[in-house]
């Protein structure tokens, strides 16, 4: 059968923390596929020293992965061109979010992915909540850590199902010390850090409300949208979250969304504010930079032109009631779209 026609079908099993179990889970469904008579092979498998999880990769071919030479160290990386060549039915590859070394062809594993489901190859994979990109800030905020490697949301939307894999923190804080998920040295560290219950029980929470969520989009008929989203970006450094605020209510409210600038007649656009366009850019947001030599109204005049009712700003840095003045631009586009809510997004900061 020729699958080229055809997009690949994804599958992704999310979990909330390493050891709840999503490689085996993906695995077992490789091995229930294969039975069937399906072609499935792995990509790429992390076994972790995992005797249970490495079991299940009895009798599956697997891809040998391609080694290359970063700073006089060799790295193994998944070979997404020796599995193109393969071509095979379904495809499993472990750890979605991962960043390639420096000389692959692509900088990230699930940009392999895509290539792969383009070619008509179905993908199984697996990824934890605290990489999805939208909720990168609030993961911070909870675990007291910066997620670096993420997954833009508009990927995770286009899997065809999302499978939650679950464990009550309770019982893998139980498999941590029992020696499952991590050598003995390693699983003390952990809990003393990103293994606390509290922690735990808040990322499970946020794994089961996207879940449902990514449910939710899969079975209803998307209506035309009826709400406009509008994040005003700045050179600010809490823009990124801004943006990732603003992305987040638009995707549960199936809304447009636009980030927008507003530069001085004539002025480049500053390198900060060029980066931060690009981020809103690689969510799938549609970028404006526009010129006006009062801002707060040229921002509101482009939100009223294009229907947005919801604009998302950054509340000012400044810990004082400055930003109140009716000279600031946050006040003033206040006082200007008073028939638009406008909501002002103060950044997050770890506990």
């Amino acid at each position: 059968m020729d699958n080229s026609a055809r997009r690949g079908k994804l599958t992704i099993f999310l979990g909330y923390a390493a050891g709840v179990g999503k490689t085996y889970k993906m695995l077992e469904e490789a091995q229930q596929l294969k039975r069937q008579g399906h072609d499935v092979v792995i990509g790429y498998f992390e076994p972790h020293g995992r005797a249970d999880t490495i079991q299940k990769t009895e009798s599956l071919e697997i891809i040998p992965r391609r080694v290359i030479n970063y700073r006089g160290r060799d790295f193994e990386e998944m070979d997404a061109a020796a599995i193109l060549a393969r071509h095979p039915e379904i495809c499993a590859v472990d750890e979605f979010p991962h960043s390639n070394i420096p000389g692959a062809e692509r900088a990230k594993r699930w940009e392999d992915v895509m290539v792969l489901l383009h070619a008509g190859i179905d993908v199984l994979t697996t990824m934890n909540i605290q990489h999805l990109e939208s909720l990168n800030d609030q993961v911070r905020e909870i675990a007291g850590v910066h997620v670096r490697e993420t997954i833009p949301d508009w990927v995770v939307q286009q899997a065809d199902e999302v499978v939650l894999v679950d464990l009550t923190p309770r019982a893998l804080m139980n498999r941590l010390q029992r020696g499952v998920i991590y050598s003995k040295e390693k699983a003390e560290r952990a809990l003393d850090n990103f293994f606390k219950e509290s922690t735990l029980g808040a990322l499970r929470e946020m794994a089961l409300r996207q879940t449902a969520h990514e449910v939710d989009v899969r079975q209803v008929e998307e209506p035309a949208p009826a709400e406009r989203i509008l994040i005003h970006i700045t050179e600010a450094p809490a823009t990124a979250a801004l943006i990732r605020r603003g992305k987040r209510v638009a995707d549960y409210l199936k809304a447009d969304c636009f980030a927008v600038a507003i530069l001085p007649p004539g002025a480049p656009v500053p390198d900060e504010l060029d980066r931060q366009l690009d981020f809103a850019r690689k969510l799938h947001i549609e970028t404006r930079v526009l010129e006006g030599e009062q801002p707060a109204e040229t921002l509101v005049d482009f939100a009223r032109q294009h229907g947005v009712t919801q604009i998302f700003l950054a509340k000012p840095a400044r810990r004082t009631l400055r930003f109140l003045h009716k000279n600031n631009l946050v006040m003033q586009i206040v006082r200007l779209a008073t028939d638009r809510q406008v909501t002002i997004v103060a950044e997050r900061r770890p506990a």
